[in-house]
């Protein structure tokens, strides 16, 4: 930046956010030009010599080739020599960033500052039998392959249309399916045990009232299959429950009627659940991202972080994937652990997955998408820091496989993959009964039994896809909300969803989606 002053220089908050105060670059968030003044944090006033986008970054100060370059407080590359000014690319930055993993033995993280049980806010949700609480109460139609798949699909959508009606059966939210393209023609093992996994994590979901399982009868999954893989793991359905076999009652059309009689049967039972008023404690939050920008660690996912660390305080679950983005932070991560196994845990977690992506060609710090890299996030170490922030700073309890139930209330990481149709589905198998997805460039994926809230990181796409998105965290940008004040909002909103008084925009348009990640091997 030049120290000559040609004109009245701006402030760099009318511009631009330095997230942390070690930080060495400012976030772009509104259009600059070439040479525009700023005056620095330091008083001086200084220029730059690019016409900086939104969500990318500039110096602040000149960055000596083989120094760091800081945000978040983090290193997230190494300098190839940067000026003053200048904007932060792939020309001028490495990507190559240390991570030191050396753990005290002695490793010890405080418990969270738990709020008292008089003070904790409450929701309106469906106590199940088993004690835990629903936030949606559906009739689900579990195909036990891809081979009773289209059938599943047909009970669901015909029986909405034919016999459920929300006036007649106020206390049901529909009936849905989970089709998928697994169960027969694999291998056994680790691809049937966690699709066997899921599917039985979700027909035991507290948010399902009413269960069909459905097969074809001859697939390798069949009903008397999964029906001994449930024994063998303890599973037992304490709800309105029916089973059908395509080829046992005379093929498709056959399985069509009778799994339309099974519900027409099953709607007044499971519609016999009424909400009643129970501490947030129960909850179980899934956080997730996608679609993200350069805001979206800065706005978006710390806020919803705030969310998270009401919710942990008030003695709730939260429950965070897309292990491929702590690659960069784990160390933040496993310095949060309760203790150094736990942090231990968190690094094997890391590794599994990048030695599982390298079978198949990947490299994790290619992780940023074309859209991702548009919109500012230049490597996985920015992707990452910013990523975490959605989970808050209360430590971490623990880590579990994909799709798989915590042991313990607070913080817990789910091992799986960035996709969203497939670690979104991860988050609700593993007990997640509400979803916030963050995001700054647009999505509209939703789930079949759990609501799955929006939040925009900017006002610009929450303006533009408004009848998608349910929130926006774009006052951290513009500087008209705190973080705590949008933290503070989306906590509401999730008590407000989870009570049944505002439906997710997903809802809303039925997004229904469901697939799951079937190909891996235990990690942990």
């Amino acid at each position: 930046m030049s120290s000559i002053q040609t004109k009245p220089a701006s402030r760099i908050s009318d511009y631009a956010i330095i997230v942390d105060p070690r930080d060495n670059v400012a976030v772009v968030k509104k259009e600059t030009s070439l040479d525009l003044e700023l005056i620095l944090p330091d008083g001086r006033v200084g220029q730059l010599t690019d016409a900086v986008p939104p969500g990318h970054r500039f110096a602040t100060r000149d960055i000596p080739s083989n120094d760091f370059v800081l945000q978040y407080g983090q290193p997230i590359g190494t300098s190839l020599g940067i000026r003053e000014g200048e904007r932060i690319s792939h020309d001028n930055m490495s990507n190559d960033v240390p991570i030191v993993r050396a753990l005290p033995e002695d490793l010890h993280t405080s418990a969270p500052d738990y709020i008292p049980l008089s003070e904790r806010a409450t929701f309106m949700g469906f106590r199940r039998p088993d004690g835990r609480t629903g936030t949606r109460n559906f009739v689900l139609v579990v195909p036990t392959s891809m081979c009773a798949s289209h059938e599943a699909q047909q009970i669901s959508m015909m029986s909405e249309f034919l016999h459920y009606k929300r006036e007649r059966f106020p206390n049901v939210d529909g009936v849905v399916a989970i089709p998928h393209n697994k169960g027969c023609g694999c291998q056994d093992g680790s691809t049937i045990d966690v699709m066997l996994r899921t599917l039985s994590n979700y027909a035991d979901h507290p948010n399902v009232g009413g269960l069909i399982l459905i097969d074809l009868g001859c697939e390798k999954t069949n009903l008397a299959y999964v029906e001994k893989w449930l024994q063998k793991e303890h599973k037992s359905f304490n709800k309105p429950f029916a089973k059908i076999g395509i080829q046992e009652v005379g093929g498709t059309e056959a399985a069509i009627e009778r799994g339309l009689k099974e519900v027409e049967l099953m709607l007044p039972e499971v519609n016999r659940s009424v909400r009643e008023e129970v501490s947030v404690s129960e909850l179980v939050l899934g956080v997730k991202c996608g679609g993200s920008d350069g805001f979206s660690g800065i706005s978006a996912n710390p806020s919803l972080g705030r969310a998270a660390d009401m919710l942990v305080r008030s003695g709730g679950t939260v429950l965070i994937t897309e292990v491929p983005e702590f690659c960069g932070a784990e160390h933040v991560l496993a310095s949060r652990a309760k203790d150094a196994e736990t942090a231990r845990a968190i690094y094997r977690m890391v590794d599994w997955y990048k030695e599982y992506a390298s079978k198949f060609g990947a490299v994790l710090n290619q992780n940023p998408s074309p859209g991702n890299i548009a919109g500012g996030l230049l490597n996985i170490t920015i992707k990452s820091l910013g990523a975490i922030a959605k989970a808050g700073r209360t430590r971490v309890e623990g880590c579990v496989e994909y799709a798989e139930t915590p042991k313990v209330r607070g913080l817990n990481l789910m091992q799986g993959p960035g996709y969203d149709q497939e670690s979104t589905p991860g988050l609700v198998a593993a007990g997640a009964t509400v979803v916030v997805f963050t995001t700054g460039r647009g999505t509209t994926i939703g789930n079949a039994i759990a609501p799955v809230i929006k939040l925009a990181s900017n006002n610009a796409v929450f303006e533009r896809m408004s009848r998608d998105l349910d929130l926006s965290a774009g006052g951290v940008i513009d500087g008209t909300e705190t973080i705590d004040e949008v933290g503070a909002r989306i906590f509401e909103h999730v008590r407000r969803v989870a009570s049944g008084e505002v439906l997710a925009r997903a809802e809303e348009h039925k997004h229904r989606e469901f697939q799951f990640w079937a190909e891996q091997t235990v990690s942990l």
